[in-house]
């Protein structure tokens, strides 16, 4: 599943990229395999999304999402975190 098909609220752990060159620019945002984002906002149209990655909030374009592969956690939320 990618990235840009959740819903403001719903959890997930980043799984890999599609896309070299944005991979390197999000790892270095925080955006490593195995990480915990949530979905905190879309923008009215969809684009762009905020998340919550590494204890802070990254506005991506929808695009850019598009490139992230991750697994959704078991309840959607944060608690699975633990």
């Amino acid at each position: 599943m990618k990235l840009s098909q959740l819903k403001a609220g719903q959890s997930c752990i980043i799984e890999s990229f599609t896309d070299a060159f944005l991979k390197l620019k999000l790892m270095e945002m925080g955006c490593i395999p195995g990480e915990i984002v949530e979905v905190v906002r879309l923008a009215p149209m969809g684009d762009p999304i905020a998340i919550s990655v590494a204890n802070y909030t990254l506005s991506m374009r929808k695009e850019e999402a598009d490139t992230v592969i991750v697994r959704m956690m078991e309840d959607g939320s944060l608690k699975s975190k633990v």
